[in-house]
């Protein structure tokens, strides 16, 4: 999947840029940024600090450690790396969140083998209060869901309840899981299938916790979302980019920031239609978010090159969901 990513990343060069409509309290946090640090290689999940304005937690993939990295929007630098101890060799981090206890959650529940591991992990700590190195001890809890192992890459932390949802990630559709009311370290946190979902590679909530949006490689869809139950979907314009990995709401809710894989990538801000802060979508329905090229859709080029793209990711993506089925 990778090599075939990397080639599409490519294809999309040659479409021509699009820049997302910015707004920010003044100082440029929250705006487009690019991850500086050499060491972050690939940023799987975001998460916005509330307590630290224009600062983004982000995590490597597989095979980096224990580490969870806080970064400036306003520069793209890292301003802290947090150790985690206590918890086991993580295998597969693909997801943070931040609670309403203000606990950062950190989803260990990749699975790229498709149900080769009969539990996953998440691990927690609360968000430093000052930012800079430092070594925390983590809780780590066990999970495995109620009807049987499989892969996924989306862990979301209900920002009113605090209940942890995991979306899992299927070429034909996955599933969206609850997990109990509380996690526990007594034993297996055992998570529900309470939805149904496309494929899946990185999900938040709206700070208000009424709406869930849902990436994958290919395209978003926004939800609404209440009493633990998934309701009606809408469409989520995004920015194209190569190896869609990570999403998440900005601390006021005023805008999504996209993420992708690679060095030096990029977190691009799309700002959320028709209210300030909520993330619900607009009255029209027509989606969650603005068109990548700003607030009213852009012209009739930059529709080009979203829909473009969107064509030329869905043939990449067919071609490689033929290949495995022949393989398999």
């Amino acid at each position: 999947m990778r090599p075939l990513l990397t080639a599409t990343a490519g294809a999309l060069l040659l479409l021509p840029a699009v820049t997302p409509a910015v707004a920010d309290g003044g100082d440029g946090a929250d705006r487009t940024f690019t991850i500086e640090d050499p060491r972050i290689t690939e940023s799987s999940g975001l998460a916005a600090s509330r307590i630290h304005p224009g600062v983004y937690w982000t995590h490597n993939d597989s095979d980096d450690g224990p580490y969870v990295y806080a970064v400036d929007s306003r520069t793209g630098k890292t301003v802290a790396t947090i150790t985690m101890r206590g918890v086991g060799e993580p295998r597969d981090v693909e997801a943070i969140s931040l609670g309403p206890d203000g606990d950062l959650y950190v989803g260990d529940i990749g699975d790229n083998l498709d149900g080769s591991w009969d539990h996953v992990w998440i691990y927690r700590f609360p968000e430093p209060a000052k930012l800079g190195d430092a070594t925390v001890r983590a809780t780590q809890y066990d999970v495995k869901y109620a009807d049987g192992p499989r892969n996924a890459e989306a862990m979301m932390v209900h920002p009113k309840t605090g209940r942890v949802y995991i979306a899992s990630k299927n070429e034909d559709g996955g599933g969206l899981y609850e997990g109990p009311e509380e996690l526990s370290t007594g034993g297996t946190n055992v998570f529900r299938r309470v939805g149904e979902v496309p494929w899946v590679t990185d999900g938040a909530f709206s700070p208000d916790g009424k709406n869930l949006v849902l990436r994958s490689y290919f395209s978003t869809r926004g939800y609404a979302f209440a009493d633990g139950r998934l309701g009606a979907d809408y469409r989520v314009t995004v920015p194209l980019m190569g190896q869609a990995e990570s999403v998440t709401y900005t601390a006021d809710g005023s805008a999504m920031m996209f993420g992708s894989e690679g060095e030096r990538s990029r977190v691009v801000r799309v700002e959320v239609e028709g209210q300030a802060g909520g993330g619900a979508p607009s009255s029209g329905g027509s989606g969650a978010a603005s068109s990548a090229a700003g607030g009213s859709g852009g012209d009739d080029s930059q529709k080009g090159t979203v829909t473009g793209g969107a064509v030329l990711l869905a043939v990449v993506a067919v071609a490689w969901i033929g290949l495995r089925r022949r393989r398999g």
